[in-house]
C-alpha cells in the first residue's frame, strides 16, 4: 500500500511540471471539446426524433367534407353498380329479342307450308315452334329478372345523386346524372327493338291463323259431310 501511495504521488508530481501540465490541459480540453461536440450531435438528432405536429387545415377535417367526400364514394359505388346491371340487361334483352325473331320465322315457315304436309310433318314442325316458344318465355323471364334488379341499381344511382347535390359535391352529383342518363337510353334503345320483333311475333301468329282457318274452310264439303255423318250415328246410339 505504502508502494502505491509513493507512486501516486510522484505521477502527480510529474504532472505539475510545465510540458506535461501543457499536455495534460490538450487532452482534456480536445475529450471536453470532443464531449461538447457529441452532446450537441445528440441533442441535435434527440429534436429531429421528436415529431412536429403541423397543424391541419380545419377545412379539410370539417362535417361537411367528410361528407362530400363519403357522398362520392357512395356515387362511385352505385355508378358501378348500375353498370353491371345495364350490361347483363341489355345482354338479356338481346338474347330475348333473338328468340322472338326464331319464333317469328317458324311461325312463318308454318303458315306458308299449311295444306302442304301431311298430319306427321304437321306435328313435327309444331314440335320445334313449341320448342321455340319455351325458349323465348324462359329468356323472358331472366331478362324480367335483372330488369328488377336495373331498377333497383337506378333507383340507388339517382338516390346517390340527389345526396351529392344536398351536400354540395356538385361533380359527383353532375357526373351521376349523366351515367344515368346514359344507361337509360341505352336500355330504351333495346326495349324499342324488343318491341318490334315482340309486334311482328303478333303479326306472325295472325298470318298464321287466318291461313290455318283458310285451310280448313277450303277442305271438300264431302269431307266434313262424312265427319258428321260419321258423328251422327254414334250419337243417336247414345
Amino acid at each position: 500500500m505504502a508502494a502505491a501511495g509513493r507512486w501516486l504521488r510522484s505521477c502527480c508530481s510529474l504532472l505539475s511540471f510545465p510540458v506535461l501540465a501543457n499536455i495534460r490541459r490538450r487532452c482534456l480540453s480536445g475529450v471536453n471539446g470532443r464531449w461538447h461536440q457529441m452532446v450537441g450531435v445528440g441533442l441535435g438528432v434527440a429534436l429531429c426524433a421528436v415529431p412536429v405536429v403541423e397543424k391541419q387545415n380545419s377545412v379539410s377535417l370539417s362535417n361537411d367534407a367528410l361528407i362530400k367526400r363519403a357522398v362520392s364514394l357512395v356515387t362511385d359505388s352505385t355508378s358501378t353498380l348500375l353498370s353491371q346491371t345495364t350490361y347483363a340487361l341489355i345482354e338479356a334483352l338481346t338474347e330475348y329479342t333473338k328468340a322472338v325473331y326464331t319464333l317469328v320465322s317458324l311461325y312463318k315457315q308454318y303458315a306458308s307450308l299449311l295444306g302442304k304436309m301431311n298430319s306427321e310433318e304437321v306435328d313435327a314442325v309444331w314440335q320445334v315452334v313449341i320448342g321455340a316458344r319455351v325458349d323465348m318465355t324462359t329468356k323472358q323471364q331472366e331478362y324480367l329478372r335483372l330488369e328488377s334488379s336495373w331498377m333497383t341499381a337506378l333507383r340507388l344511382s339517382e338516390m346517390a345523386a340527389e345526396a351529392a347535390y344536398q351536400s354540395g359535391a356538385d361533380q359527383a352529383s353532375v357526373t351521376a346524372r349523366s351515367h344515368i342518363q346514359l344507361v337509360k337510353s341505352q336500355v330504351q334503345e333495346v326495349r324499342q327493338l324488343s318491341q318490334k320483333a315482340e309486334t311482328k311475333l303478333a303479326e306472325a301468329q295472325t298470318e298464321e291463323l287466318i291461313k290455318a282457318q283458310g285451310e280448313e274452310s277450303a277442305l271438300p264439303q264431302g269431307i266434313l259431310g262424312s265427319t258428321e255423318a260419321g258423328e251422327d250415328p254414334y250419337l243417336r246410339e247414345d
